[in-house]
C-alpha cells in the first residue's frame, strides 16, 4: 500500500517565490535520490501555509527519506524557504 507523508508549513509571502522556484529540484533530487518515491503536490492555503503530500511505494521508504533528511542541494534550497513546520503526518492511501 502506498505510504502518503503530510506536511504543514508556513512561508511568509517574500519567501514564496524562492519556494517554488526551488519546488522543481526538490522534485528531481527526490527522484534521483530517493527509493520508493511515488510523486508529490503542493497546495497553498490561505494564510502562508502550504501543505506538501508525497506517495512513497512503502514506509520503509518514507522512512529511509527522512533519514536523508536535505542531503542535496535542491532539498536543502526547497527546505530553506520554509519559515515554520507546523506538523507532519504519515498515513496509507486506502
Amino acid at each position: 500500500m502506498t505510504t502518503v507523508e503530510i506536511t504543514r508549513f508556513r512561508v511568509s509571502p517574500e519567501r514564496t517565490a524562492d519556494l517554488l522556484a526551488s519546488r522543481a529540484g526538490m522534485v528531481a533530487d527526490f527522484e534521483a535520490d530517493r527509493e520508493g518515491f511515488l510523486g508529490a503536490k503542493l497546495i497553498e492555503l490561505p494564510g502562508g501555509e502550504w501543505l506538501d503530500v508525497v506517495e512513497w511505494r512503502s514506509p520503509a521508504d518514507f522512512a529511509a527519506s527522512r533519514a536523508k533528511g536535505g542531503n542535496l542541494p535542491g532539498i536543502q534550497a526547497f527546505f530553506a524557504a520554509i519559515d515554520e513546520l507546523v506538523s507532519s503526518e504519515e498515513g496509507t492511501l486506502r
